[in-house]
């Protein structure tokens, strides 16, 4: 096993008495630090919003939390309707306070279940909501973006990635065994790190209906969190 693998198993083995947390409260609890924690990943905010179409004028934004990839996008795009999902009301107070005076559209909800719509956005983001989900749960939600898309519509993702097969299967183990062991029910969302690996990720992209789903690259000194592009 490589060093990443076991530097992971050894913390998973420090913390494995440490219980769930529910996935809005965690963030909720956060909230003061939240941007400030978020801040290494500024320059993928920034590289996000540079992808994003120059003839974009509706953008879904599920799981987005206080707004930091709208810091950008908003700067690229001022008069851009966004409709953002979340589940925490204390994220989505404070992206109101920061772009209330935007064509902005907030809703505290489910975005596995909460309905997006047919054919309704030119484009769609996330930025590290969806590395808590399996690639069931992906493959479903993934679907309903394709089809809340426009013809020829973009989503783009970027969040983290399991580097290896063994990694994935640690993590998802664990989460398990902790899950049984809070008596957590399979519906209720915690906060717990469950990524995919790479190949995963896009194949449930592809799996989802998308023509193309694929790698866009990485930022220098980072290998964990890639940029993927599918198109409708």
């Amino acid at each position: 096993m490589d060093q990443e693998y076991l530097d992971l198993k050894k913390w998973l083995k420090e913390t494995a008495d440490e219980p769930l947390e529910t996935m809005n409260g965690f963030f909720d609890r956060r909230i003061a630090g939240y941007e400030e924690h978020m801040s290494p990943w500024r320059e993928h905010y920034r590289w996000l919003a540079q992808l994003l179409p120059e003839d974009s004028r509706t953008l879904l934004d599920i799981g987005c939390g206080s707004g930091l990839e709208l810091d950008e996008i908003f700067l690229r795009f001022p008069q851009l309707a966004v409709t953002g999902i979340d589940l925490s009301q204390q994220m989505l107070a404070l992206l109101q306070k920061k772009h209330g005076a935007r064509a902005l559209t907030l809703i505290r909800a489910d975005y596995f279940v909460h309905p997006f719509g047919e054919q309704r956005f030119d484009a769609a983001v996330s930025f590290e909501t969806l590395h808590h989900f399996t690639a069931g749960k992906k493959t479903a939600l993934f679907k309903k973006l394709c089809h809340a898309l426009r013809p020829g519509g973009v989503y783009l993702e970027c969040d983290y990635i399991a580097s290896s097969q063994e990694i994935e299967e640690l993590v998802f183990a664990e989460s398990e065994r902790r899950r049984q062991r809070d008596k957590i029910p399979p519906e209720q969302f915690v906060h717990f790190d469950t990524p995919l690996t790479l190949e995963h990720e896009l194949q449930a992209l592809r799996e989802a209906g998308f023509s193309s789903a694929e790698l866009v690259g990485y930022l220098p000194g980072d290998n964990h969190t890639p940029m993927l592009r599918a198109v409708k």
